[in-house]
């Protein structure tokens, strides 16, 4: 299967998933261009009234150290595996508390076969929420969540654009309500400019892994395609938009719901935080799961392995 495909072409904008948006305004963080440091590295005020009176401005808070608040968010009560890169996770969080701002966490999120929001995607947001608060306890800027809609992997699947942004403008509502903020993934490609690798994906991904996502596409592919050139389409897409996030949010988290056996998938350059969707113990993505709240029971879901966002 990988030997049919040599390198990422420009045949991703075939698709139409960089297409504008209008009613959705693009909003990038922006991060400061410094090195990461560590926060307890404090350099002493030449003069000692000075010294005294820059803490008590700043407040007690100013001592949090990375590790502290790393372990606030990185217990198994969200996470479902350990994180990809811990150093370079203390770096982000270190980087945020020199500069006193929220700890930056970025995430896809993916549509279904529902057109509009149910009590699954409630349960995952206020459970972001849920990690924003234990950050906040011993944190006093919290973390900003920043949810990525994945339009182009909806597009991919075959779903019509007004479903894609009746669904994602519900998602956007709620999360705005939570504090959340929110952009479109075809955006962030746009303003990234050319960024087109030249990576022979028989490189990046492995066998297993290409076939696992060809059994997903059987189950939720519904393109023009075949579900093998679905799942292959899907592959090129994400080695172009994986740089568009870095490029994008350069000093942040990347949660995902998926496990380390699609790290290929995921920024190469930003460490990855492996969490639970709804609850400790439940992985599968909310956009996936039914819209019968009333029956619903949390503790019943089963994981779709490997389904595309």
């Amino acid at each position: 299967m990988c030997s049919e495909v040599a390198y990422v072409d420009g045949s991703v904008t075939a698709l139409s998933f960089a297409q504008e948006h209008d009613h959705t305004v693009l909003s990038i963080h922006e991060c400061a261009n410094q090195e990461y440091q560590n926060p307890d590295d404090e350099t002493p005020a030449s003069n000692p009234r000075e010294q005294i009176k820059g803490r008590a401005k700043v407040g007690p808070d100013v001592r949090v150290s990375a590790e502290k608040v790393l372990r606030s968010f990185n217990t198994w009560a969200f996470k479902r595996e350990q994180p990809s890169d811990p150093q370079l996770m203390l770096q982000v969080i270190a980087t945020a508390i020199k500069a006193q701002e929220p700890i930056p966490f970025v995430l896809y999120w993916g549509k279904g076969p529902r057109h509009e929001m149910a009590a699954p995607e409630t349960a995952c947001l206020d459970f972001l929420s849920a990690l924003v608060s234990r950050v906040r306890s011993v944190y006093k800027h919290g973390a900003a969540i920043k949810l990525i809609l994945t339009d182009t992997h909806a597009e991919l699947n075959g779903h019509a654009r007004h479903n894609i942004h009746a669904y994602f403008d519900e998602i956007e509502l709620a999360a705005k309500q939570r504090g959340f903020e929110t952009c479109l993934l075809s955006h962030l490609v746009k303003a990234a400019g050319d960024i087109r690798p030249a990576v022979p994906l028989d490189e990046v991904v492995t066998a297993q892994t290409l076939a696992s996502l060809v059994a997903s596409a059987q189950k939720w592919y519904r393109g023009n395609a075949t579900p093998e050139e679905g799942a292959l389409t899907y592959l090129r897409m994400n080695l172009i938009e994986q740089r568009a996030v870095e490029h994008a949010f350069p000093r942040s988290i990347f949660v995902t719901f998926n496990g380390s056996d699609l790290r290929c998938l995921f920024p190469t350059k930003l460490p990855i935080f492996y969490m639970y969707s709804l609850r400790r113990g439940v992985s599968v993505k909310p956009w996936f799961l039914t819209a019968e709240s009333e029956k619903f029971d949390f503790g019943s879901v089963r994981e779709d392995p490997r389904p595309l966002n």
